[in-house]
């Protein structure tokens, strides 16, 4: 029982010494998705899609909840949203090629169509974020009509 009092302890001691040391916040400066949203052209639509279910996981830019004050979930938010940006970064667009940006495309578009995204983790407390069916189809429709421009590209290089 002292040893299973003294791991207790220790526990505590370790969860509130994480408050005072906090991860990095994803809060860049100045929004850098203009180029993505100039060079795309996505509906108003597909635009608030990618607002809501979006940006928040794979930008610079993450609209933290409350709960994102409290450790160990700021380590657990933090995580998710550097692997998200990882993947894909839409602050970041105009750095990737043409070939690159068509990629990331498809995945968007497979993510979608398989259910990966948005995450359930972001979507259980983030109702807005779900997608229905109508949802998906435009996001997937501009998908398919940003891709068709940029294989053009591709072709004529």
């Amino acid at each position: 029982m002292k040893l299973l009092k003294k791991i207790l302890l220790a526990l505590l001691v370790i969860l509130i010494a994480m408050q005072f040391y906090r991860p990095e916040k994803n809060n860049a400066e100045t929004d850098l998705k203009t180029a993505f949203l100039t060079e795309t052209n996505p509906s108003k639509e597909v635009q608030k899609i990618l607002e809501t279910s979006c940006y928040d996981c794979h930008s610079n830019t993450t609209a933290y909840p409350w709960y994102n004050n409290i450790a160990p979930v700021s380590y657990w938010l933090a995580d998710h949203v550097k692997d998200g940006k990882k993947h894909l970064n839409f602050s970041e667009w105009e750095k990737y090629s043409i070939k690159k940006k068509d990629h990331k495309l498809d995945e968007v578009m497979e993510t979608i169509e398989s259910g990966e995204m948005p995450l359930n983790e972001y979507t259980w407390t983030h109702t807005e974020a779900n997608l229905n069916s109508a949802q998906k189809q435009a996001v997937i429709e501009w998908v398919k009509n940003t891709r068709a421009l940029y294989q053009l590209n591709l072709s004529q290089e």
